[in-house]
C-alpha cells in the first residue's frame, strides 16, 4: 500500500465538507469500482479514502493508482462519516469528487496542504 500519512482532524473534516458541497452542486463517484474507474480516466479532483475498511485489500491499490496518476487522495477515519457526507445511508470506502461545483476553492486548499504533509 501506498505510505499513508497522518491526517489532521482539521483537514478530515475540511475533506468531508468538500464532499458534501460536491454532492450538492458538483459530481461525485461512490465507491471503490467507480473512483478506480474516475482515477483510470484522469477526471479526479481528489479521492477521499476511508481509513477503517476491511480487509484493507479492498482499497489498497487507490493510493497507489492515484499516485501513478499523480491524483490528489485523502484519508478520513470513518466509512461511516464518508457515506453519510455523500447523502447515501450506508457506509462508503472511497469518493472521487469528479466535479468540484462551489468546492473548488476548498478542493485545492486542501490539496496544497495533502502535498505539503507527503
Amino acid at each position: 500500500m501506498a505510505k499513508k500519512f497522518d491526517i489532521p482532524a482539521e483537514l478530515s473534516d475540511k475533506a468531508l465538507e468538500s464532499v458534501e458541497l460536491a454532492r450538492d452542486t458538483g459530481k461525485l463517484k461512490k465507491g471503490t469500482n467507480e473512483v478506480t474507474k474516475a482515477i483510470e480516466r484522469g477526471i479526479v479532483k481528489l479521492a477521499v479514502i476511508a481509513e477503517d475498511i476491511q480487509p484493507e485489500e479492498i482499497i489498497a491499490h487507490i493510493p497507489v493508482l492515484c499516485e501513478e496518476k499523480n491524483a490528489p487522495y485523502i484519508f478520513v477515519k470513518q466509512q461511516k462519516e464518508l457515506g453519510a457526507a455523500c447523502g447515501i445511508g450506508v457506509n462508503c470506502a472511497a469518493v472521487a469528487i469528479v466535479d468540484a461545483g462551489k468546492g473548488a476553492e476548498l478542493i485545492e486548499d486542501i490539496v496544497e496542504k495533502v502535498n505539503a504533509l507527503k
